[in-house]
């Protein structure tokens, strides 16, 4: 669990110390409202599990929260500023500096190694080589994959492999982790070590994690469950805590 416990607010309102905010989220997709009023917030250190069932719109807000889609009106705040206002430049910007992504299936490189795969964000920050394989395989080994660095990504197992993908996810050091269905590929015993991994590295760097899945198991993981459905979001901990 997090050192910091959540602090939870009215819609409209930010938490305080909160590191990424939505308020009132809306996205219509022609005649399809995808978001109908979303709201959440995180703070560093805290995970967060975002759960529905397909069709809810809980990708489109994870989409929204990393600037990757732009809603139609609310407030996005990533820490102090405001993100709907950036152009598409600074999100790319932010999105490689201050923001992990982890898949479903990984996304790796076929084509490089897996150090290259983990090494590939750092490479492209402009990091030299040597420097950027060094950190990649200090990652590797708390993820427990350091033993696969030059097999390629086509040679390992589900599980490895999206072990390698968290490890690419977070070697820069991100703020935010976003993680979609990282377990969607894996048996239930790959999946709980990914999350195990995941977690726990993410904790050790005060990382936030945005956790969007449908599985209790992986939502268990979590500090706070945000429900998505029918695009509107309620925070199930705070129902709780009432």
């Amino acid at each position: 669990m997090s050192n910091q416990p959540p602090q939870h607010s009215t819609p409209g309102h930010a938490p305080a110390g909160s590191l990424l905010t939505a308020t009132d989220l809306r996205k219509t997709y022609g005649a399809t409202a995808a978001l109908d009023g979303a709201h959440f917030s995180i703070h560093p250190g805290e995970v967060v599990a975002v759960m529905g069932p397909s069709g809810s719109g809980k990708s489109t807000l994870l989409h929204c929260l990393a600037g990757i889609v732009t809603p139609d009106s609310g407030t996005l705040t990533y820490d102090g500023r405001d993100l709907s206002a950036m152009s598409d430049r600074e999100r790319s910007a932010l999105r490689r500096s201050e923001f992990g992504f982890v898949f479903q299936f990984g996304q790796l490189v076929p084509e490089l190694t897996c150090v290259e795969n983990v090494a590939l964000p750092l490479r492209l920050a402009g990091t030299p080589r040597k420097d950027a394989e060094r950190t990649a395989l200090s990652w590797m080994q708390r993820l427990e994959v350091d033993d696969l660095g030059a097999q390629r990504p086509g040679e390992v197992s589900g599980g490895q492999g999206q072990r390698v993908a968290v490890a690419r996810a977070l070697a820069c050091g991100p703020r935010v982790l976003f993680a979609d269905e990282p377990t969607g590929a894996l048996d239930s015993l790959n999946g709980e070590r990914v999350m195990q991994l995941l977690t726990e590295a993410a904790r050790s760097t005060n990382a936030a994690v945005v956790l969007v899945t449908h599985e209790a198991r992986v939502a268990a993981y979590s500090d706070r469950e945000i429900v998505v459905r029918d695009g509107k979001s309620r925070d199930v901990s705070m129902e709780f805590s009432r």
